[in-house]
This record gives structure tokens, sequence and C-alpha cells, in this order.
């Protein structure tokens, strides 16, 4: 076994194991933080099959932008787990059919086989516009067919991820939140001196309290007279 099957074998059972827990954790941070390092498995099989551009879209866009955005809004909403886990048993079955049939088709996928013969062999080396024969780079080539053919789509993914972005910041700054620290910015400019500070005069000197009248040596252990 070379080094690259055994990075390949290192990079799936790290991911299998994560994915497992972004299932079975019971925090929803933990889940996302699992789920980020699933993410982050994946890019290391991407490069594992020289798809460079895939693996370096898969740790900007998922775990630099969407997979923070997430974990930003399960840590700053008020999310009930308690709440959450009492319709566990109800949803169970559904969810039980669910993951039957996803798991369906992956065996199928699976057992089914790759037909690796039809896949297209890539050129080693390629001719530019200048005539000049250089090393073939899938990244070039994808990065050329998204800003030329697919930039409309590429635009409109970019204003999605936005849009998302920023109704998490919406949400998370809603007003009847009790934990919420925004200022108005309008009472920041009226605000005078004296409405943040009041000097109070005080004496120098105060005069002592009055004690109890202390007991005479005339008085008894009794407090009677002699």
């Amino acid at each position: 076994m070379d080094v690259t099957t055994g990075f390949f074998y290192l990079f799936s059972l790290v991911l299998l194991f994560s994915a497992f827990r972004v299932i079975t954790a019971r925090n929803p941070v933990h889940a996302v933080l699992f789920l980020m390092l699933a993410f982050s498995q994946a890019a290391g099989i991407w490069l594992l099959l020289q798809a460079e551009f895939l693996a370096i879209v898969l740790v900007l866009v998922y775990l630099g932008a969407v997979m923070v955005l997430f974990l930003f809004v399960v840590m700053m909403l008020d999310i009930h787990i308690e709440r959450l886990r009492r319709g566990f048993w109800r949803h169970f079955p559904l969810a039980l059919a669910m993951g039957a049939i996803i798991a369906l088709e992956m065996a199928l996928v699976l057992f089914g086989g790759f037909r690796v013969d039809d896949a297209p062999l890539l050129p080693a080396t390629v001719t530019n516009a200048a005539g000049q024969v250089v090393q073939y780079s899938n990244t070039r080539e994808l990065g050329t067919l998204m800003f030329t053919e697919y930039l409309y789509p590429l635009e409109i993914a970019a204003v999605i991820l936005l849009v998302a972005m920023v109704a998490a910041i919406a949400l998370t700054l809603r007003p009847q939140r009790k934990d919420n620290k925004a200022i108005d910015a309008s009472e920041q400019v009226r605000v005078r001196a004296r409405d943040r500070l009041q000097i109070v005069r005080l004496a120098p000197t105060r005069a002592a309290a009055p004690t109890a009248a202390a007991s005479t040596p005339e008085s008894g252990p009794e407090g009677a007279q002699p």
C-alpha cells in the first residue's frame, strides 16, 4: 500500500466518524464542529483525486463561510435542546425511512461500481493562446468556464450566500432577546455630560453617631443599686 492509498483510508475513516458524530452529538455546536471536520476530510480526498479546485472551493465556501455561519447561528440563537428532544420519537419513523432510502441509493451506486475506463483522459500539456506548451491545469480550465460561460450562476450563488448572511445577522439581533446589547445610535448622539456624570457634594467630616450610655461603676452585677 502506497502513501496515497494510506491517506485515502485515513481521510475516509475520519470522514465516516465525523459524519456519524454529526447525527449522534447531543450538543448542536459539537454537531456543527464535526460537520466542519467532515468537510475538511472530504477536501483532502478531493486533493488525492487531483481535483484541487473542488477541494479549495469546499474549504473556502463551506468551511470558511457556510459552516462558520451555521456555527454563528447555532451559538447565538436560543435553541432549546430539551424541547427539540421531545419530538424525537414522533419523527423517528420518517427519519428512519429517509435514512433507509439514502442508504439503499448509496449501496446501489457503490456495488454497481464506477466505470473508470469511460472517464476522459486529461492531457499532460496544452498549448496556450501564445502558442507555448504549458502544463495542463484543471483549476485554470474550471476558472475559465466559471467566469465565462457560468458567470451568471456564480453571481446568483454569491447573492444567495449574502442574503443568508444578512438573514442570520438579523435573526441574532432581534429586539425581544434579553441578552441583546445593541445601542441606539440616536441616543448616543443626544447624550449630555450631566446625564452620565453627577457630582454630589459631601461634607469633609461627619459627626460620630451617639452611642449607648455606658454603665455606671455603682451598678451591681444585676444592675441593682447597692
